[in-house]
C-alpha cells in the first residue's frame, strides 16, 4: 500500500517475528546474553531495528520468547526419543543416545543452555523456563521409570552432557551407558 507521503510499497514480511527471535538465539549463541544487543539482534534477522522494538516491547520480552522456543525445541527432542522405547532396555538406551547426540547438539545450545541457567539463577520468570522444562523431562523419563530414578537420571543426563561438552578430552567410550545403567540397575 502506498500513500502520498510514502510512495514507497509496504513489504510483507509475515516471517519477520520468527526471524527476529530465531536471531535472537543465534546472537546468543555466538555472544552470550550480554552481546546480544537489539541493534545486533536486527542485523542478524537483516530486519531495521524498528522491527525489533515494534514486535517486541523489551528485550526481556523478547528473551523470554527465543528462550522458549529453544527450551521447548530441546525439550521435544528429548520427549521423542524417550518415546521412541517400548521397553526398559529401549529407555535404557535411549537416555544414553540423548546424552551422547541429543542434548546440547552442538556449541550453539550449550551456550544457549548456559545462558538460559544464569538469567533464571536471577530471575523468577527465567527460572519458570528451566522447571518446565526439566518437568517435561522428567515426565518423559517417568514413562519408563519410577519418579525418584528419573530425577536422577535428569540430573546425570544434564551433568555427562556438559562434562561431554567442555572436558578437553572425550570421556572414555561407555561413560554415559555405564552410568546409566548403574543409575537404572
Amino acid at each position: 500500500m502506498t500513500t502520498a507521503a510514502d510512495p514507497r510499497p509496504r513489504r510483507s514480511d509475515p516471517e519477520r517475528r520468527d526471524r527476529i527471535v530465531n536471531a535472537c538465539l543465534d546472537v546468543i549463541a555466538e555472544s552470550g546474553v550480554a552481546g546480544a544487543s537489539a541493534r545486533r539482534i536486527a542485523a542478524a534477522a537483516d530486519v531495521p531495528l524498528g522491527s525489533v522494538t515494534y514486535h517486541f516491547a523489551t528485550m526481556d520480552a523478547l528473551l523470554r520468547e527465543a528462550f522458549t522456543r529453544f527450551s521447548e525445541t530441546v525439550s521435544n527432542r528429548f520427549v521423542a526419543r524417550m518415546a521412541e522405547a517400548q521397553t526398559r532396555d529401549a529407555a535404557v538406551t535411549a537416555v544414553v543416545e540423548l546424552i551422547e547426540f541429543d542434548v546440547l547438539a552442538d556449541r550453539g545450545e550449550l551456550v544457549l543452555t548456559h545462558e538460559l541457567y544464569t538469567l533464571a539463577a536471577h530471575d523468577p520468570g527465567f527460572r519458570s523456563l528451566t522447571n518446565a522444562w526439566m518437568a517435561r523431562s522428567r515426565a518423559a523419563l517417568e514413562a519408563h521409570f519410577d519418579a525418584a530414578t528419573a530425577r536422577i537420571l535428569d540430573a546425570l543426563i544434564e551433568g555427562l552432557t556438559i562434562h561431554r561438552a567442555l572436558d578437553i578430552e572425550a570421556p572414555p567410550v561407555g561413560t554415559a551407558a555405564d552410568a546409566v545403567r548403574r543409575v537404572t540397575g
